[in-house]
């Protein structure tokens, strides 16, 4: 599946563009299986960009209005009116999922690999999910939260402040996320593509 790329620029973790997958960690057989640190299993599915080999079990695609390019398997989850951006798609996707971590990813990050996807992955624990970080910056649309989060999600849907950095930092405070830092090698995994434009000057700067 690869959805075109969204016409409007959204900032990081910011904006009111809410077209972004969510993946839901399977409680029941999955491709991908990871050892925690304590030694104990865990299974957990791990939605893919062009190219991957996995299939996930469940899929959420968040969006205004159901996307054309969505395909059979993909279920469509639509924001409460009013929306609020990825915000919403985040609470939607929450309420909808099975089990107990929600991978969100955004679809305008075509550098994204399967490889950091499974890192992720393997560093969730009970009640506690996973928040990539660039220097001080969180990266909330390619992240992993717990089901835990929709006490502090609902709230922030209830009040003024709809920003994902702040929101973020609350789970972080809370102790249900924890930060992983984002090394230099591992920052072009977070590069968006709104427009063409954007491709064409990273083509252009490879070029050089």
């Amino acid at each position: 599946m690869q959805p075109p790329l969204p016409s409007q620029r959204r900032g990081k973790g910011e904006g009111f563009s809410s077209r972004f997958i969510c993946v839901n960690p399977s409680p029941q057989s999955s491709p991908l299986q990871e050892e925690r640190r304590s030694g104990r299993a865990i299974e957990i599915s791990a939605v893919l960009l062009a190219g991957g080999k996995l299939e996930p079990v469940e899929i959420f695609v968040s969006a205004r209005t159901d996307p054309a390019w969505r395909s059979r398997e993909v279920h469509f989850v639509a924001d409460d009116s009013p929306s609020r951006g990825p915000l919403s798609g985040l609470a939607a996707a929450l309420a909808r999922m099975h089990t107990k971590h929600l991978l969100a990813l955004a679809i305008d990050m075509p550098f994204m690999t399967e490889k950091y996807l499974r890192f992720l992955c393997s560093q969730i624990e009970p009640g506690r999910g996973v928040l990539p970080k660039i220097d001080n910056r969180a990266e909330p649309l390619a992240a992993i939260y717990p089901q835990e989060a929709a006490a502090e999600i609902g709230a922030a849907l209830s009040g003024a402040d709809f920003s994902l950095q702040t929101l973020t930092n609350c789970l972080v405070a809370a102790g249900k996320l924890q930060v992983m830092p984002v090394t230099s090698q591992e920052g072009k995994l977070f590069l968006n593509l709104n427009e063409s434009a954007d491709l064409r000057s990273i083509e252009s700067h490879n070029a050089l």
